[in-house]
């Protein structure tokens, strides 16, 4: 007897002739970042979409959990083909968002862009991004790690903050929405060759200039109100604090919070 096909099977017939045509499906895995960062710099591999069911190790940036109830999220990483300068990858999270942000769009539901790397419905958080990356001298190879909150359950209480979820729009197949945001991925892979315009883009659907963020520095003992202006080569935010001038604040060691 055959074994079943996996809920993403019909999905991948689907994207056959588009550089992203293949999903290797886990019902549970430690993290498919970490799987994918196994696989980087392997030609067989390119393209390659690995999703699960659930993550025993979920993780966000600077070390956070990313915790969902099996069933309940769209949880993947995806390997993208080739290489790319390794100065650029700081742009990679932006055009992973602008992608998932037209997917969700598609579904009907319209997700706001907040720096660095979130997708909000009002001021609670959607999906997350975190890429993984390996580099060789100036080249790098780089996967896409999504996770989108889809289908909201009793545990969703429990989540603090507080987070959104697809259906507190409408139902959204996850199956279809991966397919949305892989076509996405397609159509648009050649724009990681310019990445000023990916950033202008970015900043255009995010809101910027003007949109109000509340940030924590490490180091600083308080967080503090700013104007976001633009999105900074590096992936760093351009702001000016409430009370105070121009600065540009690092990806790597700020946290824009949502309460």
């Amino acid at each position: 007897m055959a074994a079943p096909e996996h809920p993403y099977a019909q999905i991948e017939r689907e994207l056959r002739g588009t550089e992203f045509p293949r999903i290797r499906y886990a019902p549970e895995t430690a993290s498919t970042n970490a799987d994918a960062t196994a696989l980087l710099g392997d030609d067989r591999y390119a393209g390659l979409t690995i999703v699960a069911e659930y993550q025993v190790s979920g993780a966000g940036r600077k070390g956070r959990s990313w915790l969902a109830e099996a069933g309940t999220s769209l949880l993947f990483t995806t390997l993208l083909p080739g290489s790319m300068p390794a100065h650029d990858l700081w742009i990679v999270p932006f055009w992973t968002a602008l992608a998932v942000r037209r997917a969700l769009g598609a579904h009907g539901v319209d997700a706001e862009l907040h720096w660095p790397n979130d997708l909000l419905l009002g001021d609670n958080k959607l999906a997350g991004i975190l890429c993984v990356s390996r580099s060789a001298g100036e080249r790098a190879w780089v996967a896409c790690g999504v996770g989108i909150n889809v289908t909201r359950t009793a545990s969703a209480a429990a989540i603090e903050p507080p987070a959104a979820f697809c259906d507190d729009l409408l139902p959204v197949d996850r199956a279809g929405l991966l397919r949305s945001i892989l076509l996405e991925f397609d159509a648009t892979r050649d724009a990681l060759a310019n990445p000023q315009r990916v950033a202008r883009l970015w900043e255009a659907q995010a809101g910027l200039p003007g949109r109000r963020y509340r940030l924590h520095v490490d180091g600083e003992a308080a967080p503090f109100e700013a104007t976001a202006i633009s999105l900074a080569t590096g992936g760093g935010l351009a702001i000016v604090r409430t009370g105070g001038g121009r600065e540009t604040i690092s990806l790597a060691d700020a946290r824009a919070l949502r309460t």
